[in-house]
């Protein structure tokens, strides 16, 4: 019978752990110590723990770091890693070296429901939520971990659809019993689903960025079909509901598509929409992906879109896009992977 694993546990689960395994109730602070501050790989090295503990704990448990089994470097330093996760399913994490900062792009699903026109992940459908261990061992397992300031949820998956398993990680994150990181580290991005989002917003205090792409909803809904159970302008109007005004801070990602969504009346529209939220707005390059009909603006068109957007107050930037030689950029991440098994098992 497989081992359970101890790495994703939060502070209340390995009290309850430690209780019903008949050990003192301060193991679990010195357990959760071991995990998330020293970060050992074997239950062996948890060394203020009694060798009767260790045993007991080991019959049952082990840590469950796993390494990842593939990576690819890009020309621009980004380099992504390929993790499995169960059998024939694989993930990918995207760390991302720049002068002041080190953000690692983690994962959440296996795939993901969404199907968004523009994105790889999403016409891979979706396979499997990760469970907190698979999400957090993207962070614990990162040779580069030592280096990292930021985390974002722009990875495969949903996380809104996730969103138990994506919390326990969260607070792993930002807790002083884990790895004690200020939620102004961590930006959880999100299609938005309704019940999801109230629940993150008032449990968690990381930043939260939107996928938006188009202020009109119809056109949104042939973009991203998640705008149906919950269109954007509902959407807004519940984060109005909200104070960002303060450290937590809301962003909206827009792609800008060729002839699609580029024009200055989208600018206007976004003006209208998004009046009365203090946000700001992530413009983001299009990377072609196979069989989908979308091409990306040319810069001068997205820097007009983002001076007229700044000029009418509305805080604007240009992502800089990053591992696009390795299919690591923005909407780009599909494990080939788990293809070539599909296409083994049919």
């Amino acid at each position: 019978m497989p081992k359970q694993t101890l790495l994703g546990l939060t502070l209340v689960e390995l009290q309850e752990v430690v209780k019903r395994l008949g050990m003192p109730g301060f193991t679990a602070k010195q357990i959760a110590s071991w995990l998330y501050d020293k970060k050992v790989n074997s239950i062996d090295d948890m060394t203020n723990l009694s060798l009767k503990h260790r045993d007991i704990l080991k019959d049952i448990y082990e840590v469950g770091i796993a390494a990842p089994v593939d990576v690819m470097r890009s020309v621009d330093g980004t380099v992504k890693y390929l993790y499995k996760v169960g059998e024939g399913r694989f993930i990918e994490a995207v760390y991302i070296p720049e002068e002041d900062r080190a953000t690692l792009c983690v994962s959440s699903q296996v795939g993901c429901k969404m199907n968004c026109k523009f994105c790889m992940t999403g016409k891979q459908g979706f396979a499997s939520n990760l469970t907190a261990n698979q999400i957090i061992n993207q962070i614990s397992s990162l040779p580069e971990r030592d280096k990292l300031t930021n985390i974002v949820m722009m990875g495969m998956g949903e996380p809104l659809d996730n969103l138990d398993e994506v919390l326990k990680a969260l607070d792993i994150m930002t807790s002083s019993y884990g790895y004690g990181w200020s939620p102004k580290r961590i930006t959880l991005s999100t299609v938005g689903l309704r019940k999801g989002l109230q629940y993150f917003i008032e449990e968690s205090e990381c930043h939260l960025a939107i996928s938006l792409h188009s202020p009109v909803p119809l056109q949104r809904r042939e973009l991203m079909p998640a705008e149906k159970a919950f269109s954007i302008t509902e959407m807004v109007d519940i984060l109005k509901k909200y104070d960002f005004s303060k450290q937590r801070r809301l962003s909206f990602e827009y792609i800008v598509f060729k002839g699609v969504n580029d024009s200055l009346l989208y600018a206007k529209e976004l003006l209208k929409l998004l009046r009365g939220l203090d946000c700001r707005i992530n413009l983001i390059r299009f990377h072609t992906i196979p069989g989908v009909d979308l091409a990306g603006a040319d810069m001068d068109t997205m820097v007009a879109f983002r001076d007229y957007l700044t000029s009418h107050g509305l805080f604007t930037t240009i992502r800089s896009s990053r591992g696009e030689d390795i299919f690591a950029a923005c909407g780009m991440l599909s494990t080939a992977k788990q293809e070539e098994n599909k296409l083994k098992e049919s």
